[in-house]
């Protein structure tokens, strides 16, 4: 990027802050049994600290937006003149290769000892992109007749699932969707278009005139998701690919009242090294609220295999697939003859390939105490990545329909929709949430099936697929007989 400026003291900007959860002697009490309990909570819980950024924020000439204790947020807006006095720190323009024109500030944030005590993170101020979609079409100069959801589906053992009663949330950071291809989609599979919202966060929404090649992972989520879990409502929750926007994606859908998703779907990421401190920790706690409120999250772990598309010739793995909290998808190919798969491997084409290693920041969790996960190149790493896979091969990949046209698309993008979809069914005919679904897969390992060929190798950094778990394909891909609870 190249600096072309300051930013313009009247510019108007919309800033998000974060608050820190309360000490453990506090919030050391039951999960809460629903939305609206732990909203009730959280209201007196940082009551204290919402008056607090209240007064700093009236003092300062910002403008409160939101105020909302359940996701810990409070959004103000005002001129960069006054952020920058507020927070001591200078904002500056720079351009990036093709002209867009971003915001980055200069220097450390500051604040009074006392409101720093009681935030986690400020973001919006920074509006430099954060994300890739984790989507791969295939490049080849004939492409394969592919699969549809449903077929995929039907190879996993999920044959006819009816998700009924549930809502799958789906995080995009651009692109959008029509509803004439949502019909020629489902109609191909057999399937009425399910009830699909899109939800606005932070001035985006569905934009199918996008130019950025968003819609396809836009497509891809939503045709995977509705036809893995006919019966699921989709609730699609549309936010800039920022950190804040990526942030405030995740607190909304989790605390999402209205829609209630019981299960996420994030096909976004970049590599650990590339976010901020508070904008993980953002993140994290959302994650945790999720866990708390019995959403499952999944996240696609990459698609530039152990690099994660980094050139310093190390292992790097994906975030927020790498976060102890979400369920990191990797990729396989699949070679099926019938209604059955005859070979799995771990995906490895197209120019691209399944990420998974290491995490630096997160130490291994406890659900993988008996997991042989490699030496991270950190004293702070631990965490594996993936846990799970699911078919993502271009060259097995899904039949999905985009600007009217059918083509063929592959990546880690489409095995969290898969997994996401695959719980929606198990949530519905568990006839409960089944939340953080860690333990679950981890303490039921006979349920996936275990990939041992390929691997995810850029030169010679990366990992062989072996016996077990590995850093390529996790446990492996899911087995529907032996997940889906016994009559």
């Amino acid at each position: 990027m190249r600096a072309v400026g300051r930013v313009p003291k009247d510019e108007p900007i919309t800033v998000s802050l974060y608050l820190k959860p309360k000490p453990p002697e506090a919030s050391e009490r039951p999960a809460a049994s629903n939305r609206l309990a732990l909203r009730t909570r959280r209201e007196a819980d940082h009551a204290d600290d919402i008056a607090a950024v209240l007064e700093f924020c009236d003092r300062a000439g910002l403008q409160v937006v939101t105020q909302d204790a359940a996701r810990r947020l409070v959004q103000v807006r005002g001129t960069d003149q006054a952020l920058e006095q507020a927070f001591g720190t200078e904002l500056h323009h720079y351009e990036a290769i093709g002209g867009t024109v971003y915001r980055g500030r200069h220097g450390v944030l500051s604040v009074p000892a006392d409101l720093g005590e009681r935030l986690i993170a400020v973001l919006g101020l920074d509006t430099t992109p954060i994300a890739t979609p984790k989507i791969v079409p295939h490049r080849g100069a004939t492409p394969p007749r592919g699969f549809l959801p449903t077929e995929v589906a039907v190879l996993y053992g999920f044959a006819g699932g009816d998700a009924s009663g549930q809502c799958v949330g789906i995080i995009e950071l651009g692109g959008g969707f029509t509803d004439a291809d949502n019909q020629a989609a489902f109609k191909a599979m057999n399937l009425p278009v399910p009830k699909i919202v899109a939800v606005p966060v932070d001035g985006a929404a569905n934009d199918p005139d996008d130019t950025s090649g968003a819609n396809g992972e836009v497509a891809l989520d939503i045709q995977v998701v509705g036809g893995v879990a006919p019966g699921a409502k989709l609730a699609v929750y549309f936010a800039p690919n920022t950190s804040q926007g990526f942030a405030d994606a995740i607190t909304q859908a989790v605390h999402d009242q209205d829609n209630k998703p019981s299960a996420l779907s994030i096909s976004w990421g970049s590599p650990e090294d590339g976010w901020s401190a508070q904008a993980i920790a953002a993140m994290h706690q959302a994650f945790g609220d999720a866990a708390e409120l019995g959403v499952s999250v999944f996240a696609a772990s990459g698609d530039s295999l152990a690099t994660d598309g980094e050139s310093d010739g190390k292992a790097h793995v994906d975030y927020p697939a790498s976060d102890p909290l979400v369920v990191g998808c990797g990729g396989s190919r699949i070679t099926a003859s019938g209604y059955q798969i005859t070979r799995e491997v771990v995906w490895k084409s197209n120019g691209g390939g399944t990420g998974g290693g290491v995490s630096n920041l997160f130490a291994k969790p406890a659900y993988q105490a008996d997991v042989d996960v490699p030496v991270s190149s950190s004293v702070k790493g631990g965490r594996g990545v993936p846990d799970v896979a699911g078919n993502a091969d271009p060259d097995s990949g899904y039949r999905i329909v985009t600007g009217g046209q059918t083509g063929i698309i592959g990546g880690t993008s489409a095995v969290a929709p898969l997994l996401a979809g695959i719980i929606a069914v198990l949530n519905a005919a568990r006839g409960k949430a089944v939340g953080d679904p860690h333990t679950l897969f981890y303490e039921n390992r006979a349920a996936f099936r275990d990939i041992t060929d390929g691997d995810n190798l850029d030169g010679k950094v990366g990992f062989k697929a072996s016996n077990g778990w590995d850093a390529c394909t996790g446990l492996g891909s899911p087995i529907g007989s032996k997940l889906r609870p016994t009559p």
